[in-house]
């Protein structure tokens, strides 16, 4: 088993219309044993910015306070928030930085732009990016997410409809994997602010 696999996770980012989601599940375990079912895995950078952290949990917490103290000093530095294309490209150089000695995180950043336009991107443990205008995932069961986006992704939807295609794409997916589940959380950026709702899935 890939040490990636370890604790378990299930991540999509996906784009509709001048808003963006992000979804992951609650599941904490050590391979097939349950620890936890409200383990946090997407964390909230800025009012515009979100980004989920797939892999080990040890490194997942690790990161989200290695970000939080970068974007921090940033803000400081520079008097003003950081962009999602910016924010992309601190992650990958952090990454990058740690190549020989990686942090097992697969990392997937959801956010609107200064105009307004969702900036979708992932990147593997060492910082290799990938953008997308659709969706991406990440997670032990990637496969079944990829199948399921692909099946239920349209272009330009509203926010409502983006909620309903990330929570059902992302309970049919868990529910055909082991090591993910035990429910979700979606959060959907727009420009008025964030929304988010938790779904209850199957406790087994």
């Amino acid at each position: 088993m890939s040490i990636l696999e370890y604790n378990g996770a299930a991540i999509i980012g996906m784009a509709g219309k001048d808003c963006v989601g992000i979804a992951s599940d609650n599941r904490l375990g050590i391979q097939y044993q349950t620890v936890a079912m409200d383990f946090k895995k997407i964390f909230k950078m800025n009012d515009r910015l979100f980004v989920g952290l797939a892999g080990l949990a040890t490194d997942v917490q690790t990161l989200d306070q290695l970000l939080r103290f970068r974007m921090s000093l940033y803000e400081l530095r520079e008097e003003r928030e950081m962009t999602p294309r910016v924010f992309t490209n601190l992650l990958s150089n952090m990454l990058y930085e740690k190549r020989f000695g990686p942090y097992f995180c697969e990392p997937i950043i959801a956010g609107l732009d200064e105009k307004g336009a969702p900036h979708l991107a992932t990147m593997d443990l060492i910082g290799a990016q990938a953008l997308a205008k659709d969706f991406v995932v990440a997670g032990t069961c990637e496969g079944n997410l990829y199948g399921m986006c692909e099946t239920l992704w349209k272009p330009d939807m509203d926010k409502e409809v983006l909620f309903e295609t990330l929570a059902q794409a992302l309970l049919a997916s868990v529910d055909r994997d082991a090591l993910s589940g035990w429910g979700g959380v979606v959060h959907i950026i727009t420009k008025e602010g964030v929304i988010s709702r938790e779904l209850k899935g199957r406790q087994d």
